[in-house]
């Protein structure tokens, strides 16, 4: 199976044409809402940045929220009561717990409200008006044909390690983790569901919060099980860099592929240090200023942004980043991933 990477030219006029067709920025009583999982991880800091810019280019009023750690829920349920309660005519929201959130989020679209999913689909999917987000499955899958072109002979004794976000395996964990596995030709047995595979390659899986000290903790833990590990996939570039961090703790950090997903600019600058091997690049301040625009637009005119032709969410891209490039595999180099993180 081949898998294509949409270009970035796509983008750009995906973004034009959405702006060709907003309003003039006149209504100054349009509210939104960004919720986000944390307010430190640099995702969802560019994720912030990007969705603030375009608010006030277009004159919406924008209220930013956060989880006081990835998978923290109930503070996430209660910015969404805030929002209902403030009158807001959108909001954009990257759930920690993608099932857990659908009642409040009913509730909000139950007042009118567009919601908007940035990044980590709803479970179901159409529990949001929208999702704006990476194709995380092929981002999985990418990483994990790299790894397996890269490995070449030796991928079929891999010890592999998986570093992945929380207990409750949100979306976009589901998604990166078995894109990884199909990429990699390891049987996924169900899809939606992380751990009930039986590859003998899988050391095993630990959560990481999508944090630094997250990934440094489940990499000593699994390091314990098996100390002969091979390939590490992580959720996210800060886990890669807790991961990296461990490893070279123990003197392994030059025998341990390390894979990852985000592409912001301290990921890719660990892709040209060498801490990490590959990355898939997504394009947050896109994502988020691009939801800003949707709910301009609703408000404007009560019209709700429409998926990626073939899909059910609007693809805002991906481009896997490495210097060193695989056969079959395409990808960009550390020099264009830092020109583009993280647009």
């Amino acid at each position: 199976m081949k898998f294509s990477i949409l270009k970035t030219t796509v983008f750009g006029a995906a973004v034009a044409a959405l702006a060709a067709v907003a309003a003039p920025a006149s209504a100054a009583d349009v509210g939104a809402c960004l919720i986000t999982k944390t307010d430190t991880n640099p995702f969802f800091v560019k994720m912030k940045e990007g969705a603030t810019a375009k608010a006030a280019e277009l004159g919406v009023t924008l209220k930013s929220y956060a989880g006081k750690i990835d998978g923290d829920s109930e503070s996430q349920v209660a910015a969404i009561e805030t929002c209902i309660a403030d009158g807001a005519k959108g909001i954009l929201i990257t759930a920690s717990d993608t099932k857990g959130i659908v009642p409040a989020v009913k509730k909000a679209r139950d007042a009118g409200i567009l919601v908007i999913a940035l990044d980590t689909p709803l479970e179901p999917a159409d529990s949001a008006d929208a999702t704006f987000a990476t194709d995380n499955l092929l981002a999985g899958k990418l990483i994990g044909q790299w790894a397996a072109a890269t490995l070449g002979d030796k991928a079929k004794d891999a010890k592999i390690a998986f570093l992945d976000l929380t207990p409750s395996q949100p979306t976009v964990d589901v998604l990166r983790d078995q894109g990884f596995m199909m990429g990699f030709g390891i049987d996924v047995k169900d899809a939606n569901k992380i751990g009930d595979e039986d590859d003998a390659r899988i050391v095993g899986h630990d959560v990481t919060n999508g944090n630094e000290e997250g990934g440094r903790k489940a990499m000593e833990n699994l390091l314990q099980k098996d100390p002969g590990i091979t390939v590490v996939h992580t959720i996210n570039e800060p886990a890669a860099a807790g991961a990296y961090e461990a490893l070279k703790a123990v003197g392994m950090e030059k025998n341990v592929l390390i894979v990852s997903v985000d592409g912001g600019c301290p990921g890719v600058k660990n892709v040209q240090d060498g801490v990490i091997g590959a990355t898939s690049q997504q394009y947050p301040l896109m994502m988020a200023a691009l939801g800003i625009e949707a709910i301009k637009k609703f408000a404007d005119s009560g019209e709700k942004p429409k998926p990626t032709e073939g899909k059910d969410f609007f693809d805002t891209g991906v481009s896997l980043v490495t210097d060193k490039p695989a056969t079959g595999v395409e990808s960009i180099d550390v020099k264009t991933g830092l020109e583009k993180c993280w647009g």
